[in-house]
């Protein structure tokens, strides 16, 4: 629940600050109450510009977005955490930008897993994400997990950051990694050509340090907003 509460809170300020505007037309009636510039969702403020809404009106939400968002708060048992951001124009590659820090130097494998379920730790999120039944790769490999995204490399400091652009991970449709989770390893993804007997299934690439679930931006964001309507209308916040 904590990594949910704090992957919306980077959802606010993804949507905060992006460049392209997210259009969101709510149901509005006659009957205006508006909401104050500054909600609250579990402890998460939002800043809502005079918006008029009204929960006595059964018109329907409509959402217009250019680009979809996602983002991941990724965080573990030792003091390794991060914040893994997803976009996606129409149906091209989705770019990912990484930042983990608490690393130790030097490579770590970075993977795309089966669940997004955290409930008994990184153990719950399963396989890397492999839609297509094959083994492990590298990223630039016909052959490979969708899952598989190499490694990321953490400077002296501990902190790793780097942008992954994939084809093989959209936000929409049969295959989307959104409600799945990002993990980050112990040791370097050998790619499935180190010759060890997990080489073709995990990259050998050791414990996972810190992982997350993967939610969509603009729909966490409604949800907030909903829920702030609803409990503004029953005069609880």
């Amino acid at each position: 629940m904590q990594q949910v509460v704090l992957a919306a809170m980077a959802a606010h300020t993804i949507l905060s600050t992006a460049a392209t505007p997210h259009s969101l037309v709510f149901p509005i009636s006659n009957n205006h109450s508006t909401v104050s510039t500054s909600s609250f969702f579990l402890g998460t403020s939002l800043k809502l510009k005079n918006l008029s809404i009204s929960a006595a009106s059964a018109k329907p939400l409509t959402v217009v977005a250019a680009t979809k968002k996602a983002v991941a708060v990724l965080k573990g048992t030792s003091t390794v955490e991060g914040v893994v951001t997803l976009s996606q124009d129409d149906e091209g590659p989705t770019t990912v930008n990484v930042r983990i820090t608490g690393l130790t130097p030097g490579e770590h494998g970075f993977h795309l897993h089966e669940y997004g379920d955290t409930t008994n730790g990184c153990i719950s999120t399963g396989p890397h994400f492999n839609p297509k039944g094959l083994t492990h790769g590298a990223p630039e490999d016909e052959v490979r997990h969708a899952g598989d995204l190499g490694n990321i490399v953490a400077n002296a400091e501990g902190v790793a950051e780097a942008t992954i652009v994939d084809n093989q991970i959209p936000l929409t449709g049969p295959h989307s990694v959104v409600g799945r989770a990002f993990v980050v390893h112990e040791l370097a993804d050998d790619l499935g050509k180190g010759g060890h007997e997990l080489s073709l299934t995990t990259g050998n690439a050791g414990g996972r340090l810190a992982c997350g679930m993967i939610i969509d931006v603009l729909l966490t964001y409604i949800v907030c907003i909903r829920i702030s309507s609803i409990l503004y209308q029953n005069q609880l916040l």
